[in-house]
């Protein structure tokens, strides 16, 4: 799978997936915004039943890490042949938190390297910031089992 029409396809597949068959992340509200060999953005868009309780809220840092985890999964499948096709699943995951989110994230997952059964993936998850930027919130590494 190489032209774009066929990324775009397989994102709306995982999309689908997602709002309809995985409960968790429908509930987060998670979105599949690009895909590309190798590489995806994805979402998770602010909600108060996600913070912490401080003032002002910020989001869990679970639902950060949850991005990561998703977002590096989705990438390593980029590099399948059929992204909707076959699996992957976690065998480790490392998260650093840099700071606190108050807002949307965005998680954006490079893959490192896919291999014949593993493959790793890095991934930045970024927060808008009160001038209006967005700057990086949390960062991550994981491994994946790949199934094929």
């Amino acid at each position: 799978m190489d032209d774009s029409d066929s990324f775009q396809e397989a994102a709306a597949v995982l999309q689908q997936f997602i709002e309809q068959e995985h409960g968790y992340l429908s509930w987060l509200n998670t979105g599949v915004d690009s895909l590309e060999r190798g590489r995806v953005v994805m979402s998770i868009p602010y909600d108060e039943k996600l913070t912490n309780t401080t003032s002002p809220p910020t989001i869990h840092g679970g639902v950060a890490a949850t991005l990561i985890d998703t977002a590096g999964g989705i990438a390593q499948r980029s590099t399948f042949d059929d992204p909707t096709q076959g699996g992957v699943a976690t065998v480790n995951l490392n998260v650093n938190y840099l700071r606190r989110a108050s807002g949307d994230l965005t998680a954006t997952a490079e893959v490192i390297r896919t291999g014949g059964s593993i493959g790793v993936s890095d991934i930045t998850v970024e927060s808008p910031t009160p001038d209006g930027g967005t700057e990086a919130v949390a960062t991550g590494q994981a491994a994946y089992r790949i199934f094929r």
